[in-house]
C-alpha cells in the first residue's frame, strides 16, 4: 500500500490535497486553516470528480461569502438589500462599559461598534483578544432612527475551525505509520514535498510546531529571507497570531493598566514575534523585562493579582551577516535590537532553529499529495499540550551534571515537544529517543553558545549525556562548530578553540579511524575525505553499486580530478570502477555513460576500467598504498544545490552533505 492510499485509509476527512490550497486561494488575504477547514468539508476525497465538484463549491464559498476589502461596499449593500447575508471575515469584539454591551469590529467589512451577544462571547472568549478570530457570520440589517445605534445584526457565528478531535484516535492510528512515513505525512500536512528534505531538514522544519504542543515554550528562529519562518505561525493554527516584533506593547501583550483588560497571553497558545531581529529598532525596555520574567516563571501581575498563562513565545527574524562572520566577529544573535540583546533575556529561550540550514522556498518544494487538514492537525497539537513527555527521555539517557537548570528544562521540553509529534501516545525506542534528544541538546547549545561570548558571567557546561544502553558519554556539538570552527563532537578543548588561528582543514591526517557525516553539515570535499589516503597510489579500486544518475556520474568525475591533482604529471594512475545498474535500457545508458567517463579522463594519466556486477552491495575504495575506505553512501554524499545557479556547483565545501559514514581501515 502506497502513503497516500495509507494516509487516506487511515484519516479520511481529516486529509486534504495540499495543492488544492493554493488552487482556490487567489488574491484572497486569509490563512490556510480557513481555507482547508472549507476544503476539509467539499474535497476530502481520493475520487478527482467528488474533489473537482468540491473545488466549484468551495470557490462558491470564497466567491460569495468571503470579504474582500475591496468590495466591502458591496457587501455591505448585499447584506441591506438581502436583509440577511452570510460572510466571512475576522472579528474583534470589545466591551462598551458605558452602554454595557459587547462590539464587534469587522476586519475586512470596515464595521465596527455592531452589537454582538454574551452569549456568543462567553462561547467564543478569543474574539476579546484583541487579535481577532476569523468567522462565518450570519449577518442582518435593520435600520434604526436612534443615531448612536449600528444597523448590523450578528445573528449568529461560529469560527471557523473544527469542533473537535479524537487524540486517542489519533494516536491508535499512528501505529499504522513507520517513522519515515509519518515524518513525510507531517511535512505534506506543513505544504512541503518530503523529497525535498532530509531527515535533519524535516526535524528542522517540524521543530517550528512545537511551540504549538508544548506549553510555555521559548523558540527562536533567525536565518535568511524565503525559508517560510512567518509563514508556519500565521498559516498553521488558528491557536497562534503573528504580531510584529516593534509593534507591541506591554497593554498588548499583558495586562492594560488603565482598564485592567487581559493581553494577548491570556488568549493565545503562540504569539510570534515577527520580523524580530534588526539591530536599529528600539523595542520596550520595560516591556522585555516583564517579557523576562514571563518566559521564566509562566505568569504576569495584574495589579496586586499574579496571573499563570501557557502561551508560547516564537521570536523569527532574519540575520544580517553570514554564519562564519558571526561566529568569529561576535555572535548568532547579532541582528537582535539592543534591547533584546540580553543575556537574561536570551537565556530563557529552549531552542534556536538555524534558520542558514533551511531552504529558501521554490515552486517545487510545495506538496501536491495529501496531509492532515491544517485545522486538525492544529487542534490535535493544542490536545497534546495537556501533556508532557519530557521524562520518557530519561529511560534512556543521562543529561551531565554541569548543565544549568535552564539548560536542562531547555532540552527536555524540546525533547517532549517533538516526541509528542512524533510519538504521540509515547511509544518510543532507544534509537528514537536519541535521536531527538542529540537535536534538543544541540539546539540548546546554540544558545548557551553565544551567551558564554555575550557575557562573562556564563560558565562552560558540558552538552554531554551518558547513554545507559551503550554506558558511554556523549559530547554533542553544532553543526555550525564543526563547520566554521572545526570542533568535533569528541574534542574534549572545545572551550579552548582559538577561532581566529585554527587552520582551515582542507584534509583529515591519514590515520585509521571513522567520520561521520551529518544532514545538512558543509565543508565537506573529496579533497578533504580522500586525498590524504591516496596520496601515492597507483592502482585504486572503487566499488559503488550506485552511479547511475547524472549527477553520480559528475561526482566520479570529481573523483578523478582529485587523483589527478594528487600524482605527478607524468605518473598514471589506474582506477577499476565497479558498479551496477538495472538491466534494462538503463544498463545500457550507464555502460555509454562509464565508457564517455573513461575517455574524459584518459588525457589526465587516469586508466579508468569498469565492469558492471549485479553481485556488489558495499561501497569501497581500496588503494594499493595500504588503505581501505568504507563509504556509507559510496560518492552521493551530498544533497542536490538548490536552484538553477548556486556556488555549491563549482565549490564542493559549500554543498550540504547527507548523514552517513566514512571509516578508513589500514591494511
Amino acid at each position: 500500500m502506497s502513503l497516500q492510499d495509507k494516509i487516506f485509509k487511515n484519516f479520511e476527512g481529516k486529509v486534504v490535497r495540499k495543492d488544492l490550497t493554493k488552487t482556490i486561494k487567489g488574491n484572497a488575504v486569509v490563512p490556510s486553516y480557513v481555507l482547508e477547514y472549507l476544503l476539509g468539508q467539499h474535497c476530502a476525497s481520493f475520487d478527482q470528480d467528488i474533489i473537482d465538484q468540491g473545488l466549484v463549491k468551495v470557490k462558491s464559498v470564497i466567491k460569495d461569502h468571503f470579504v474582500h476589502r475591496d468590495e466591502a461596499e458591496y457587501v455591505k449593500s448585499t447584506i441591506k438589500e438581502k436583509g440577511e447575508h452570510r460572510i466571512i471575515d475576522k472579528l474583534t469584539a470589545t466591551l462598551n462599559e458605558k452602554k454595557d454591551i459587547y462590539e464587534a469590529t469587522f476586519s475586512n467589512l470596515g464595521i465596527s461598534k455592531v452589537q454582538i451577544s454574551s452569549d456568543l462571547i462567553k462561547k467564543h472568549k478569543r474574539l476579546l483578544s484583541g487579535g481577532g478570530v476569523w468567522c462565518i457570520i450570519n449577518m442582518g440589517y435593520l435600520a434604526s432612527e436612534e443615531s448612536d445605534s449600528s444597523p448590523w445584526i450578528i445573528d449568529s457565528l461560529k469560527p471557523i475551525q473544527i469542533s473537535s478531535v479524537d487524540i486517542e484516535e489519533f494516536i491508535n492510528l499512528r501505529v499504522d505509520f513507520t517513522k519515515e512515513e509519518w515524518v513525510d505525512l507531517l511535512i505534506s500536512s506543513m505544504g512541503l514535498e518530503p523529497e525535498h528534505f532530509n531527515f535533519r531538514s524535516k526535524l528542522l522544519q517540524i521543530a517550528r510546531l512545537i511551540p504549538f504542543c508544548e506549553n510555555n515554550f521559548n523558540f527562536i528562529e533567525l536565518g535568511p529571507k524565503g525559508t517560510g519562518k512567518s509563514h508556519i505561525f500565521s498559516e498553521l493554527s488558528p491557536h497562534g497570531i503573528l504580531v510584529s516584533g516593534g509593534d507591541v506593547s506591554q497593554a498588548k501583550l499583558f495586562v492594560n493598566n488603565s482598564n485592567n483588560k487581559i493581553g494577548l497571553v491570556g488568549f493565545w497558545d503562540v504569539i510570534t514575534f515577527d520580523e524580530f531581529a534588526g539591530s536599529t529598532k528600539k523595542p520596550d525596555k520595560k516591556l522585555v523585562d516583564i517579557m523576562k520574567n514571563y518566559m521564566a516563571n509562566k505568569s504576569f501581575s495584574r495589579g496586586r493579582d499574579v496571573l499563570g498563562a501557557t502561551a508560547a513565545f516564537a521570536f523569527v527574524g532574519n540575520t544580517e551577516h553570514a554564519v562564519p562572520y558571526m561566529l568569529k566577529n561576535s555572535n548568532l544573535f547579532d541582528a537582535l535590537p539592543k534591547a533584546y540583546y540580553d543575556s537574561a533575556f536570551l537565556d530563557r529561550l529552549h531552542l534556536y532553529i538555524p534558520g542558514w540550514e533551511i531552504s529558501k522556498l521554490r515552486n517545487e518544494m510545495f506538496t501536491d499529495s495529501y496531509g492532515f487538514i491544517v485545522d486538525y492537525l492544529a487542534e490535535i497539537l493544542k490536545e497534546m499540550r495537556k501533556e508532557d513527555y519530557s521524562s520518557f527521555a530519561e529511560k534512556f539517557v543521562d543529561l551531565d551534571s554541569s548543565l544549568t537548570t535552564r539548560d536542562r528544562e531547555g532540552i527536555l521540553k524540546t525533547f517532549s515537544g517533538l516526541a509528542k509529534i512524533l510519538y504521540p501516545g509515547g511509544t518510543i525506542s532507544y534509537e528514537e529517543t536519541i535521536e531527538l534528544i542529540e537535536f534538543a541538546m544541540e539546539s540548546r547549545k546554540r544558545v548557551k553558545d553565544q551567551l558564554i561570548k555575550m557575557d562573562d558571567t556564563f560558565e562552560n557546561v558540558s552538552f554531554v549525556y551518558h547513554d545507559k544502553r551503550k554506558n558511554k558519554e556523549i559530547r554533542i556539538e553544532t553543526l555550525e562548530n564543526i563547520k566554521h570552527l572545526h570542533i568535533q563532537p569528541d574534542d574534549e578543548s572545545e572551550e579552548n578553540a582559538d577561532v581566529e588561528n585554527e587552520p582551515k582543514k582542507e584534509t583529515f591526517q591519514a590515520k585509521p579511524g571513522q567520520i561521520i557525516l551529518s544532514d545538512n553539515q558543509e565543508g565537506v570535499s573529496f579533497k578533504m575525505l580522500f586525498a590524504a589516503y591516496l596520496k601515492e597510489a597507483t592502482e585504486i579500486k572503487l566499488v559503488d553499486p550506485y552511479i547511475r544518475y547524472p549527477h553520480q556520474f559528475r561526482l566520479l568525475l570529481e573523483f578523478c580530478s582529485l587523483l589527478a591533482e594528487l600524482k605527478e604529471e607524468d605518473q598514471e594512475i589506474n582506477l577499476e570502477v565497479i558498479s551496477w545498474n538495472e538491466p534494462d535500457e538503463k544498463l545500457n545508458e550507464s555502460i555509454e555513460n562509464f565508457k564517455e567517463v573513461a575517455e574524459s579522463v584518459f588525457d589526465l594519466g587516469i586508466h579508468m576500467e569498469y565492469d558492471m556486477n549485479p553481485n556488489v552491495h558495499d561501497r569501497s575504495i581500496r588503494a594499493n598504498n595500504g588503505w581501505k575506505i568504507i563509504l556509507g553512501r559510496g560518492l552521493d554524499i551530498y544533497l542536490k544545490p538548490e536552484g538553477r545557479f548556486n556556488i555549491a556547483d563549482v565549490m564542493p565545501e559549500k554543498r550540504k552533505c547527507k548523514a552517513c559514514e566514512i571509516t578508513y581501515i589500514r591494511q
